[in-house]
């Protein structure tokens, strides 16, 4: 969700320049709905409804059994309609949810990582491991781990420096007369003279990000998972599966960054590296800690961060105030905000999004993705060029949804997941979720319903196949050119 980007975002996540082409291209693609396909996965069998609740001329389908929706609207010209499982709070009020449990990993000296679980009675069943995006946490995928947790193991942590997986002690104690008031607590961590030793080399970079998840796979979960990432976090789940494909079995990209970082990489780029005179390391120097203190003021004012949230959330209704709350808690830590200004000037990765795309194809790891439409961030133009370099991997364009569609529609996105899993886990034998044999390769759209909080609710998927790569057949299945 990147929330904390709030005022500086295009500068932060969108280095590159846009011509006014690209722009044009943007606005177009905007207005339009992808999908496309890889080996993906299906739905459980669904089972027509008998001529009293659906007609031949109206052609609606339920999904994973029984779904409690009544007097269903007619179906919508050009979209088939798909009845969808509820969150199970909402299709059986006294159904429970997987209970979550919290927990902290000693990774570092004085660096904890936090994460939360659930689904661990599953013995057997897939891992599954959710990455978030910059600014929030394992919290925002509560949604998941509620539901996804019945039938899988599933995870969430929070990236080092951000979440709760901020250090327990400062790495570089301010002097005394940088103290606050009562001569006891400095007014910020990382903001003294001297790093502590076990902070001399910490930078909050995505290189770290991707050793910690690795880590975390190989001591925490034990065994090859599905990555699922927003935002960032679908930029450090892509990282890791091409530096360390045999611990992935799949990549699930949900609006994710194509680019992170803005100085160059010491190990890639060493000369040019050496250029910069600060790469994001403790202590903050003296001119970065006045700038950080101005910027920090400012996306950490609470109005701020709920701008920002109502930005990212297509949907206004979503009740945001839990995950609002939690960003806020996150933003009181004493070292949350040298930690933004060591990720801002961090060092880019040693591989570059694409560079990570065509790793994961040559070492055959699956990829799925899952956009939402109305992101103000990441455009659908992003998706699109992920389905230009892989032209086999399926992509699922969600509308309405804005850059956070797991938490915005995740009844959608964890229907959509679970097929994906079925469908590698089967091998193939199992089709990627909507997608039927005849639609298999090319472009098509669905609507899916569900119930949320008593009312029907109904979201538009668009799907691209393998046959629909190019740049052009895109634009056509989109409607955006003429056949």
């Amino acid at each position: 969700m990147d929330s904390l980007l709030s005022l500086s975002h295009s500068s932060i996540c969108w280095p590159c320049s846009v011509t006014n082409s690209d722009r044009s291209n943007l606005a177009l693609l905007s207005g339009g709905r992808p999908v496309i396909r890889s080996s993906g996965l299906k739905p459980s069998k669904g089972r027509r409804f008998p001529p009293s609740r659906a007609s031949q001329s109206h052609d609606y389908h339920a999904v994973h059994g029984d779904v409690s929706l009544r007097d269903v609207p007619k179906k919508a010209e050009g979209a088939e309609k798909v009845l969808i499982p509820s969150l199970p709070e909402e299709a059986d009020r006294s159904a429970s949810s997987s209970p979550i449990s919290s927990s902290f990993w000693e990774w570092k000296p004085n660096i904890a990582v936090h994460y939360e679980r659930s689904g661990s009675h599953n013995t057997g069943a897939p891992a599954v491991l959710f990455l978030p995006g910059f600014g929030v946490g394992s919290f925002h995928f509560e949604k998941q781990l509620k539901d996804l947790g019945q039938d899988y193991r599933v995870w969430a942590l929070d990236f080092v420096g951000q979440g709760k997986s901020l250090p327990s002690q400062d790495p570089a104690p301010a002097l005394a007369h940088e103290q606050d008031d009562d001569g006891d607590t400095p007014l910020f961590w990382g903001f003294g003279e001297e790093p502590e030793p076990w902070a001399r080399e910490l930078v909050y970079s995505v290189d770290l990000w991707r050793d910690q998840v690795r880590h975390f796979v190989e001591q925490v979960i034990g065994e090859p998972v599905y990555l699922v990432g927003n935002s960032l976090g679908g930029y450090v789940a892509l990282y890791l599966a091409a530096s360390f494909p045999e611990l992935v079995k799949g990549v699930t990209l949900l609006n994710a960054t194509p680019f992170w970082g803005f100085l160059p990489n010491p190990i890639r780029s060493p000369r040019l590296f050496k250029l910069f005179p600060w790469s994001g390391t403790f202590p903050l120097p003296s001119g970065v800690r006045r700038l950080t203190e101005l910027v920090w003021q400012k996306i950490s004012d609470p109005k701020s961060i709920r701008d920002i949230l109502k930005q990212v959330y297509s949907d206004h209704s979503v009740k945001i105030d839990k995950v609002f709350s939690q960003i806020i808690e996150v933003t009181e830590h004493p070292a949350a905000a040298a930690a933004f200004a060591s990720i801002m000037f961090a060092p880019g990765g040693q591989l570059s999004f694409q560079e990570s795309l065509g790793r994961c194809a040559v070492s055959g790891v699956p990829i799925c993705l899952m956009y939402g439409r109305e992101d103000p961030w990441v455009r659908p133009i992003w998706g699109l060029k992920v389905k230009q370099q892989l032209p086999e991997v399926p992509y699922y364009e969600i509308t309405p949804a804005g850059h956070c569609p797991h938490d915005e529609v995740p009844e959608v996105v964890n229907y959509l997941l679970r097929g994906w899993i079925r469908n590698l886990d089967s091998q193939g034998s199992v089709a990627l979720p909507l997608v039927e044999p005849e639609y298999e390769g090319r472009g098509f759209s669905k609507e899916l319903e569900y119930i949320k909080e008593g009312s029907r609710k109904s979201i538009r998927v668009r799907f691209c196949g393998s046959e629909v790569s190019s740049f052009s057949t895109l634009l056509k299945v989109l409607g955006l050119v003429s056949k």
